[in-house]
């Protein structure tokens, strides 16, 4: 597309150049070539931007240039995202039942949905409009999907597990395995069935390698628009509200509760029957151990408010000189007993 059609395309201001100027491509600003698009994101980047081939900047409405055309924008990490989607679309969805693929009795195939080769789709499922199952894909028995959702290679949806629409899980995720529970008897530990199921509502992306456990009784569930990272593991019973961003290496014990908005950072723990408050965030490798409530920010084993924790961590840093000055007040207070002795 023309330069002018892409400035209308993602509502910009195009300060300076050819708006009839042919767009060739997007790239990052360490990657981009002569006649693509790139962006900065603030007034300083603006000189390395303008030093690149780029033949146009995606950049902040408060900047000017003179060596480059500019696509002005209020968010332009967000129109850059937009800018990929027009410039760089998927690859084309698959279509229809591959003749390998194996699919039961009794299910229900939405208009336009498709199933990749080696995929088995079990009895009684349920995919709506233009969902991709992708090779190698395992749908259970009585599983529903709601439309347009991604199914990637390798994944396992165990049986009766429910999907809402424009839902995508990466390659090699599990969803719907038992939970970790088990019960001492005598020399013996017994598994506490799982009887349950996970919901995974409209809008949510789940990374490649994730765990989501079913619920010893009603559901697992993880609420619309929320977003999962690779590697992450949900145990049993937990709730995750919407709009969560949870990355890699999370973990949440059985009975985890997180209002809408929650931010967690990578390698972070939540302790069973927790509740994490809406709006609240932990940075990374934070141990959540008790309730934290709406809108804190925490960090830290255990996991503390950020202000909290950063004045411990000053604290800590000063701890050697500390323990030099304890040491001369330990011989001073020697001295001193020996002489009153």
């Amino acid at each position: 597309m023309t330069l002018g059609e892409l400035a209308e395309a993602l509502g910009a201001e195009l300060k300076g150049g050819d708006p009839g100027a042919e767009v060739l491509g997007i790239a990052g600003l360490d990657e981009v070539a002569s006649g693509q698009v790139s962006y900065v994101q603030s007034v300083r980047l603006l000189a390395r931007g303008e030093a690149t081939p780029a033949l146009a900047l995606i950049a902040p409405e408060e900047c000017a240039s003179r060596e480059k055309p500019l696509l002005s924008v209020a968010n332009p990490r967000l129109a850059f995202a937009r800018a990929l989607q027009i410039l760089a679309p998927a690859a084309p969805p698959l279509q229809g039942v591959h003749p390998s693929a194996v699919v039961g009795e009794g299910v229900a195939l939405g208009e336009g949905a498709a199933v990749g080769a080696l995929a088995v789709v079990g009895e009684g499922a349920r995919l709506g409009a233009r969902v991709q199952i992708h090779p190698l894909a395992s749908v259970g028995r009585g599983v529903e999907i709601g439309d347009d959702t991604v199914i990637h290679p390798h994944v396992a949806l165990y049986d009766g597990v429910k999907l809402g629409a424009r839902v995508v899980v990466h390659a090699g995720s599990v969803v719907g395995s038992a939970g970790f529970g088990y019960v001492e008897d005598e020399s013996q530990l017994v598994h506490i069935p799982h009887i349950g199921t996970v919901v995974i509502e409209d809008e949510v992306e789940i990374g490649a390698g994730v765990t989501i456990d079913r619920a010893t009784t009603g559901a697992t569930v993880i609420g619309r628009g929320t977003k999962i990272d690779n590697l992450v593991h949900v145990a049993h019973n937990v709730r995750i509200g919407r709009n969560c961003v949870i990355a890699g290496q999370a973990g949440f014990s059985g009975s985890v509760t997180l209002g809408d908005g929650v931010v967690l950072a990578g390698q972070t723990g939540v302790a069973d029957h927790v509740t994490v408050g809406r709006g609240a965030r932990a940075g990374a490798r934070a141990a959540i151990t008790r309730d934290i409530p709406d809108g804190v920010t925490v960090l830290g084993n255990p996991a503390r408010p950020l202000g909290e924790e950063l004045r411990i961590e000053a604290a800590m840093g000063k701890l050697p000189k500390l323990v030099r000055e304890l040491r001369k007040l330990a011989a001073r207070i020697t001295a001193l007993e020996q002489k009153m002795d």
